[in-house]
C-alpha cells in the first residue's frame, strides 16, 4: 500500500461536492487500500497515485486479482488519471474517481459520470534518488536476484556499476519508504508489487529513454515475419531481443509488431547485418544494456524478463497487457 493516501480521501471530498452524493472512506482495512460508501453502497477501494499509459496493466491485474477475493464492487481512486486511461476505463466498466471530481461510477441503481473537471498536473512521484538512473539499476538488481540484498554496499557497488555513495543512499531511502526492511541483520524486501509498479514507471519514463541508441524499420517498411531467423547471436557482443519479440519466445503467446533489440555493442553492426532503415517512428528499436548478467540464470536470446514485463506495459497495448499477465503469472511468482 502507497504511504501517502491523502488522495484517496480528497477524491472522495472532491466527489460529495461535484456530484452532491453521500461519501465515507474507511482506511484501516489491512486487505484493501481502503473501503468507500457512496449513496450506501460500498465499495472496496485500488488506490493509486497515477494512473497512466506505463502502469494501466498493472492496475488492470489487480483490479482482476481482487474480483477473486471479494463480491463487492470495485472503485480505483487516484490523485491524476490520464483523460485517455479514463475513457479506457469506463469503456471497461471501471469505476474510477481522481482527485478533481471526474469520476465513472455504476453500480446498480447508482450511476454517476462526471467529466471535464481539470485533473491535477501528474506529479513525478518518482522524484527520490530510489527511482533516478541508478536507483533503477539498483532496484531491478535487487528485484531480479534478491539475494544479493544481503552483500555489502560495496559489493552491491561493483555489481551494478553504481556510485558506492549513491548505493548508500538507494539503499536509505528504499528503508524509509519501507521497500527494504532489516530483521536479525539481513535485509528483506517488503511490498513487492508497489515496488515493482514504482520501478515499471520509472524505467519506461527515466532510463528507457536513455538506453535508446537508434530507431529503425525493416526492409520495405513492413514487420519482418522471420525475424526469429535472424542470426543476433552471430554478431559482436551480447545482442539479445526484449519487449515483444522477447515476450513471444518466453510465452509464445504473441505476434512481434515492434521490436525491441538489446545490445552491449553499437547499433551499426545490427542494422548493417538486417539492413535496417533509419525511421524516428520505425518498428525496431536498438537499445544498451545496462545490466550484468548472471551466467547462471541468462536467457540464451532475450533480455531478463523484468524488462521484458517492463516493456509491455509501457506499451499500452492491450494484446501486451494480456501476455504481461502471463509473464507474472508464470515468471515472476518470487516479486508476489
Amino acid at each position: 500500500m502507497y504511504r501517502n493516501t491523502d488522495y484517496i480521501y480528497d477524491a472522495v471530498v472532491q466527489l460529495q461536492q461535484v456530484a452532491d452524493v453521500t461519501a465515507e472512506i474507511e482506511s484501516n482495512r489491512n486487505e484493501y487500500d481502503a473501503v468507500a460508501t457512496i449513496n450506501n453502497t460500498q465499495f472496496v477501494v485500488i488506490g493509486k497515485p497515477e494512473i497512466r499509459t506505463s502502469n494501466k496493466g498493472i492496475v488492470f491485474n489487480e483490479i482482476d486479482s481482487l474480483k477473486q477475493l471479494t463480491k463487492k464492487p470495485i472503485i480505483a481512486i487516484a490523485k491524476f488519471i490520464a483523460s485517455d486511461i479514463a475513457k479506457e476505463l469506463k469503456e471497461k466498466g471501471i469505476n474510477y474517481i481522481d482527485r478533481a471530481g471526474n469520476a465513472f461510477i455504476k453500480h446498480g441503481k447508482l450511476l454517476i459520470y462526471i467529466t471535464g473537471q481539470k485533473p491535477d498536473k501528474p506529479t513525478n512521484f518518482n522524484q527520490s534518488r530510489a527511482f533516478q538512473e541508478s536507483g533503477i539499476k539498483l532496484i531491478f538488481q535487487l528485484l531480479t536476484q534478491p539475494e544479493d540484498l544481503q552483500l555489502s554496499y560495496r559489493s552491491l557497488a561493483e555489481k551494478t556499476s553504481i556510485a558506492l555513495g549513491s548505493v548508500s543512499v538507494i539503499m536509505k531511502e528504499l528503508e524509509d519508504l519501507r521497500f527494504v526492511v532489516k530483521a536479525k541483520n539481513k535485509r528483506y524486501l517488503k511490498n513487492k508489487i508497489e515496488l515493482l509498479e514504482r520501478w515499471t514507471l520509472a524505467f519506461n519514463d527515466v532510463l528507457r529513454p536513455r538506453l535508446l541508441k537508434k530507431r529503425f524499420r525493416f526492409p520495405r517498411n513492413e514487420n519482418y515475419n522471420k525475424w526469429q531467423d535472424l542470426p543476433l547471436d552471430v554478431l559482436p557482443g551480447r545482442n539479445i531481443w526484449g519487449g515483444e519479440p522477447g515476450a513471444s519466445i518466453l510465452t509464445k503467446q504473441l505476434q512481434p509488431q515492434n521490436f525491441s533489440i538489446y545490445t552491449n555493442e553499437g547499433w551499426q553492426n545490427i542494422a548493417s547485418k538486417f539492413k535496417l532503415i533509419p525511421d524516428t517512428e520505425g518498428d525496431v528499436e536498438i537499445l544498451a544494456i545496462f545490466w550484468k548478467e548472471d551466467e547462471n540464470i541468462a536467457k540464451k536470446n532475450i533480455a531478463p524478463t523484468l524488462i521484458i514485463l517492463a516493456e509491455l506495459m509501457g506499451s499500452g497495448k492491450e494484446r501486451n497487457m494480456e501476455t504481461a499477465k502471463i509473464i507474472i503469472e508464470n515468471e515472476l511468482q518470487h516479486i508476489k
